[in-house]
């Protein structure tokens, strides 16, 4: 048996093979919810109301899918380019961490100035942060898996020393935290007394944003071009290291994007638990969305919907949550595969 290319893969194969591959995670979480003594679908009802169920649960679900919007854009961009990033951990935290320095004091400005020169010098510490691994990989053909994936334990021991020396908050009783920001460098809420802040409209607007770039753009062209074959795109006259440098700067700030959100709408300050894995989750955001910037949102909807209905299921039903990290595993095993049957039929020698 081999893999057969598909020149022009139908619409059905390509909508309704994604398709089969979240009803299949569905069977597999309900199975798994059959294991554990619960009925499937009291599970599944519970997962759906604690993510949807009320205006509370709605404005959670949408602050927990912010990062996730900023974080699987990073990862989209640049797996469109075919430059793998798993490094919108570090990046995140990049952002997070040039949003406190700045936003603590440094610059005592008023809120319309002010969280546009944070947002803009998160982006541009996430940029730069990304750039070392480009240029590694286009000067000297370094693999970037592996410098981007080792930068999230080193910058993040990096944040670790920072909190328990010169950025650690003397008031904090101890605890590795820097200081609060100004309130001036807080996001508003968009719903007064609810946690959903405009990080989240931030979020709708970069996927917005990225889409008209990859699809109205010279240089979204150049990355697809780059991502479907650089060699040919070379013989073509397109500048593959300077594309994908490029696509390095704008996947790494739009994951710092993620650490700025989380400070300046949420937590207010930098501590190490900050992220519980966006960058890594951004991935299968990312694969979820079929790499579509549109599609982000709705993947990002998804899997937000997923961890803020196991929270509440947990409770009611007495199921580990740990049915949330499991679904969204086969949903990426099982999105994977779908992907790699819409480009490939499978034929018999």
């Amino acid at each position: 048996m081999r893999l057969e290319p598909i020149a022009n893969p139908t619409l059905p194969r390509r909508l309704g093979l994604p398709a089969l591959a979240i009803g299949s995670t569905v069977v597999i979480a309900s199975l798994l919810a059959m294991m554990a003594g619960a009925n499937p679908f009291s599970v599944l009802g519970l997962i759906l109301q604690g993510a949807f169920g009320s205006k509370f649960a709605i404005l959670e679900t949408l602050n927990r899918a912010t990062p996730l919007i900023f974080t699987g854009l990073a990862a989209a961009v640049a797996f469109r380019a075919k430059f793998w990033n798993i490094g919108a951990e570090a990046q995140l935290y990049s952002g997070a961490l040039i949003t406190v320095v700045l936003g603590t004091g440094l610059l005592a400005w008023p809120s319309p100035l002010l969280l546009p020169v944070l947002a803009l010098a998160a982006v541009l510490a996430g940029a730069v942060l990304l750039l070392i691994p480009a240029l590694l990989k286009t000067r000297f053909g370094v693999d970037e898996v592996v410098t981007t994936l080792l930068f999230n334990f080193i910058f993040l021991l990096f944040i670790s020393m920072l909190l328990e020396g010169p950025l650690k908050d003397p008031m904090g009783m101890g605890w590795p935290k820097s200081a609060r920001v100004l309130p001036e460098a807080r996001l508003p809420r968009i719903v007064e007394g609810l946690r959903l802040h405009w990080g989240f409209g931030l979020a709708i607007l970069s996927a917005i944003a990225v889409w008209v770039l990859q699809t109205r753009s010279t240089l979204g062209y150049e990355m697809r071009a780059v991502g479907n074959n650089a060699e040919a795109a070379r013989f073509a006259g397109i500048p593959v290291n300077t594309v994908l440098v490029k696509t390095a700067l704008l996947s790494g700030g739009l994951a710092a994007l993620a650490g700025f959100s989380e400070v300046a709408g949420l937590k207010g300050s930098l501590t190490l638990d900050l992220s519980p894995g966006f960058g890594y989750t951004g991935i299968i955001v990312a694969m979820l969305a079929l790499l579509n910037p549109i599609g982000v949102i709705f993947a990002a909807l998804f899997v937000a919907g997923i961890f803020v209905g196991a929270d509440s299921m947990s409770r009611a039903a007495n199921v580990p949550t740990y049915l949330a990290d499991i679904m969204l595993a086969t949903a990426l095993l099982f999105m994977v595969l779908a992907i790699m049957l819409t480009r490939f039929r499978v034929v018999r020698d």
